[in-house]
């Protein structure tokens, strides 16, 4: 019985998926954006994340326990030098998946998987939408405003 058994082998003996998925992670550390197939994704998405939650606190202890999964230095030394900074206040959800289409050889589906804190655009647009005030019609406000601007005209006028 596989009860409880949810990870997805990908078609791969454990060493290559291990393989690939810390190369995956590798390069969306260093690139901040890489294109695959929708399962890979997800798949790299369990495999990154805690990786990047272990980042925010800079010890030794951390800085090995990460390389121990990523095989890289470089990669390492970007991850807690930039990425851990950016997503010091975020309680997790590190990364995005955006769903691009299917590919033509073999209908595949292909996504996006990106950092949530390095997608430039979606960031203006957030910057844009908190900037504009919400006014809600409400009559009671309208109400109370025209009585409080008639006495201060009053005394004006006196």
């Amino acid at each position: 019985m596989r009860h409880r058994k949810k990870f997805n082998h990908l078609g791969r003996k454990t060493a290559h998926r291990h393989a690939m998925l810390s190369n995956m992670a590798t390069s969306l550390i260093m690139h901040k954006r890489i294109q695959t197939t929708l399962a890979k994704a997800k798949a790299l998405r369990q495999y990154v994340e805690p990786i990047i939650n272990r980042s925010k606190e800079d010890t030794t202890h951390s800085r090995r326990t990460v390389f121990s999964y990523l095989q890289n230095k470089y990669a390492v030394t970007e991850l807690f030098q930039n990425i851990s900074q950016k997503v010091a206040d975020r309680p997790g959800g590190y990364t995005r998946i955006l769903k691009t289409g299917f590919r033509l050889g073999d209908n595949a589906q292909m996504c996006i998987i990106e950092l949530v804190d390095y997608n430039e655009n979606m960031l203006k647009e957030k910057k844009e939408t908190a900037k504009q005030p919400r006014t809600r019609r409400s009559r009671k406000k309208a109400t109370e405003s025209a009585p409080a601007a008639q006495p201060q005209s009053e005394a004006a006028e006196a």
